[in-house]
């Protein structure tokens, strides 16, 4: 867009309402989301000749009104939060309010397409990658990492799982990497987390293949580590991913009592088909125990939880259930 191009789609961003708004905004790429939200940040009031002149030019449907005294901050947090969601459009924001374009680097990798960030990243040392990928999020990390061969595949996910921060400093460094792959300039950002949540969540998105050799991988590094990120990528709600057949299977190797108790921290639809996998008399005493139970401490209901999923997974080393984490049929 031409620069005066993006002041009057601003102005008409402005003029449209939110919701309308943020619909013409889920149209627009990356780039050119930015930039008139740069425009609508830099505006505070538009007269209403200039207004009429937009409109008509745009929709010959100019409306009278008065001049649109604008909270261009507010409404643009508004709009691009419902047209991108919170994450994307705090990203944004944080660029269009904080600095425009001199913000670049790491988030700006977030709106680049998994292939071009791969071929960017790729012969970079892995923990470097490592790094970048943590900011990223899961589905993007992950869409990335399988461009990759598999051995920096592994690599890379074995230094997620034992990433525990970053300096400043090494972080000022990796931004600098960044600026001369983009040719932009270096940005200020918080500092990653990374660890086993990261790790889980990222193979959680990779193909069953994938996700074997990442986590034989990290066995044979650090078998305790491996338990951990499976622990993470397999929680107590993933359960409603087995189907009924699979459901059945496990109530018959789980104690009734423990069962109620870990319900007690369950989603209505896990309960749900809980139920509907007993008999109608099981499922009608099952549901008055765990109306009648008192409460229970957050740390029981988490350890009969556990108990229950170590069950799920030994039923599904031996083949007896498949645990359905990437859609497919769970019961073989």
């Amino acid at each position: 867009m031409a620069d005066d191009g993006v002041q009057k789609s601003a102005i008409l961003m402005l003029a449209l309402g939110e919701d309308e708004a943020a619909e013409v905004m889920k149209h627009l790429g990356p780039r050119e989301v930015e930039k008139v939200g740069q425009a609508m940040a830099s505006l505070k009031a538009v007269g209403v000749s200039q207004v009429e002149s937009i409109l008509e030019a745009f929709c010959n449907d100019a409306d009278n009104g008065p001049t649109l005294a604008l909270d261009a901050d507010g409404y643009l947090r508004s709009v691009l939060t419902k047209a991108l969601g919170d994450d994307k459009a705090s990203t944004l924001l944080n660029r269009v309010l904080q600095g425009g374009d001199k913000n670049v680097g790491i988030e700006r990798l977030k709106w680049m397409d998994a292939e071009s960030v791969a071929d960017l990243i790729q012969d970079e040392h892995p923990q470097i990658i490592a790094t970048i990928l943590v900011y990223l999020e899961s589905d993007h990390a992950s869409e990335i990492l399988n461009r990759f061969p598999e051995h920096l595949r592994n690599d890379v996910l074995l230094r997620i799982a034992v990433l525990d921060g970053v300096q400043p400093t090494a972080l000022k460094e990796l931004n600098d990497v960044l600026a001369t792959l983009l040719t932009g300039d270096e940005r200020r950002g918080k500092t990653p987390i990374g660890g086993v949540r990261s790790a889980a969540e990222i193979i959680n998105c990779m193909s069953d293949e994938k996700e074997a050799s990442v986590l034989a991988h990290l066995r044979n590094h650090d078998d305790a580590l491996a338990e951990k990120v499976v622990d993470e990528m397999f929680v107590f709600d993933n359960i409603l991913k087995i189907d009924d057949r699979g459901i059945q299977l496990l109530l018959r190797e789980v104690q009734s009592d423990a069962l109620i108790v870990a319900l007690k921290g369950a989603s209505p639809e896990l309960s749900e088909k809980i139920f509907r996998n007993m008999s109608q008399r099981a499922a009608e005493m099952m549901r008055d125990d765990l109306d009648s139970k008192g409460p229970v401490r957050l740390s029981e209901v988490e350890a009969q939880q556990k108990q229950v999923l170590q069950v799920v997974r030994r039923l599904a080393e031996e083949g007896q259930l498949i645990l359905g984490a990437k859609g497919q049929d769970a019961y073989v």
